[in-house]
């Protein structure tokens, strides 16, 4: 009896350590790491994030992979790399196939858990749940389902259950982006289970509409702090994130396109609303070399900015970007938005001055001799 008791134990404290999961801090990571925090606890599975990008994490990265390679993937190889030196068994890679009828990721984000298990050969276990909602049962439930089996975890309601924290936190952090909070902030309030909402009080000359996708414009050094660097230019950054998924559906259309892409959204969605902001001084996209999806949506973007009369500027990243030419372009494009706002208000302050101090006869008098 006391055997059994003390093996007993000894399986419970083992599974105990195994309900670790990785999640490798990079591509869906910064849109939905907030929905994947709440559901993991829920189930009690503690999660381990990955380091922050460093130029280590992505030259590890680069090296187990074609020179082609976007450099989001080679960031998140890297990045994979990082969670097995800190001994981690269990990592997450889902694979992104389809998040709505007919609505596709690219093909590296559909494939990544093929590409990881084929590049990084130190052993790990991959968690390789599926979600396609293009096809029949791979939907939400099937994929979260998919998740936590290696955990042990099966029971639909106790899974449908800790979808619901998932989500809590989820949206309490896009109620908090949508109020204008940074990003970084109101993932840390969203996971410590608070909404906060305060407003912006300072006001801004200038206002920029940043474009592009998550694993671009907020991984700090990937974009290389963009957004820090634009403030302290005196300018005002808004993204995707402070936009409702109907302003974001009404961009895609103003731009005269029909939804295809995952991450359209982010993208021309983004791009389309901020277009037709009078608000927005001037859009910044920031793109990856070689992204192929990004190309073609970036191709309309910059023919309707032309049609908006709005400053674009793109800026393509990749493994040897350097950050003086990359701020160089960033001050000139802000000086450029700067001198054109000036010019605008000086223009408008001749013609009200001109209307003031014009002569008007009068013409009604009687003459005398």
């Amino acid at each position: 009896m006391y055997i059994v008791e003390i093996r007993d134990k000894i399986m419970t404290n083992l599974k105990d350590t195994e309900k670790v999961i990785g999640i490798p801090r990079a591509m869906s990571f910064y849109n939905n790491y907030p929905f994947y925090y709440g559901f993991f606890n829920e189930l009690g599975i503690k999660i381990v994030l990955s380091d922050v990008t460093t130029k280590q994490t992505m030259s590890e990265g680069s090296a187990l992979v074609v020179t082609e390679t976007c450099l989001p993937i080679k960031v998140y190889v890297g990045h994979v790399l990082n969670l097995i030196k800190k001994g981690v068994k269990n990592i997450f890679v889902p694979s992104l196939q389809s998040i709505d009828n007919k609505i596709y990721n690219c093909s590296k984000i559909r494939g990544l858990p093929d590409l990881i298990k084929n590049v990084v050969k130190e052993p790990c276990n991959i968690i390789e749940a599926t979600l396609d909602k293009s096809e029949k049962n791979q939907g939400l439930y099937e994929f979260l389902a998919e998740a936590v089996k290696p955990f042990g975890i099966t029971d639909k309601k106790l899974i449908k259950k800790a979808s619901k924290s998932g989500w809590r936190c989820y949206n309490n952090f896009h109620i908090m982006s949508k109020s204008g909070m940074p990003y970084s902030k109101a993932l840390s309030y969203a996971l410590q289970g608070k909404v906060v909402i305060s407003a912006d009080v300072k006001e801004h000359p200038i206002t920029i509409g940043l474009i592009g996708h998550g694993y671009n414009i907020y991984d700090e050094r990937v974009c290389m702090k963009i957004t820090d660097k634009l403030e302290k230019m005196d300018v005002k950054v808004c993204t995707a994130l402070q936009l409702s998924a109907e302003q974001l559906q009404e961009g895609i259309s103003s731009l005269g396109n029909d939804k295809y892409w995952a991450n359209e959204d982010e993208m021309t969605g983004c791009a389309g609303h901020y277009l037709k902001d009078n608000k927005i001084d001037g859009i910044i996209s920031i793109t990856a070399f070689g992204c192929g999806p990004d190309s073609l949506m970036l191709e309309r973007i910059t023919r309707k900015a032309k049609q908006f009369n709005k400053p674009l500027l793109n800026l393509t990243i990749d493994e040897q970007t350097g950050e003086a030419g990359f701020v160089t372009r960033l001050e000139a494009f802000v000086d450029m938005l700067f001198r054109k706002k000036r010019a605008e208000i000086v223009n408008k302050l001749n013609i009200n001055t001109e209307e003031k101090q014009k002569y008007i006869p009068n013409t009604e008098y009687i003459e005398t001799k």
